[in-house]
């Protein structure tokens, strides 16, 4: 590298950068993968953190990444006379960059359908309590109307006496 010109020392730090951008970019869909195997089966509080979390992660790494792209784009077109021999490698860079925002796009669209799958088996699981309320109170209201009807303790009640009353 000591034998090489300052822009490929320039280029050199921009990979390495980039190349740690694929790390993160394999931790945020590895605890995407366990937030969907645990998706199904619990569903609380912490789950819909850890999704508002990752997204915010996303969201913040989205911000860091995008002016590298801008980054690399101005060096390869502006500077195109000063970085010689380089330039190969600034491009392969950039398509780097590229390829880790598309990939943070898949990402934003996993986490989005994440968070529907997470509200869908909440509420199913609501459906699922309404119905059985639903059928008990079904059993209990005639019940209900019946000893509210004949519940009534009056002694002078007008129909009380009369042939077809209550």
């Amino acid at each position: 590298m000591r034998k090489e010109k300052i822009d490929y020392l320039l280029y050199r730090i921009i990979d390495t950068i980039v190349d740690n951008y694929f790390a993160i970019l394999d931790k945020l869909e590895e605890e995407i993968e366990v937030i969907e195997d645990n998706i199904i089966s619990e569903t609380s509080k912490k789950t819909i953190k850890s999704i508002q979390t990752l997204k915010r992660n996303m969201i913040n790494f989205r911000k860091t990444v995008r002016p590298l792209r801008e980054i690399l784009n101005s060096l390869i077109r502006d500077m195109s006379d000063y970085l010689s021999d380089s330039i190969l490698y600034f491009r392969d860079t950039y398509d780097h960059v590229i390829q880790i925002i598309e990939e943070l796009e898949s990402i934003r669209d996993q986490l989005s359908s994440t968070l529907d799958i997470f509200l869908t088996t909440v509420n199913n699981k609501i459906n699922h309590v309404m119905k059985i309320l639903t059928v008990i109170s079904t059993i209990f209201m005639p019940i209900t109307f019946i000893s509210g009807i004949y519940g009534i303790n009056f002694k002078y009640m007008p129909e009380l006496y009369w042939k077809w009353s209550y």
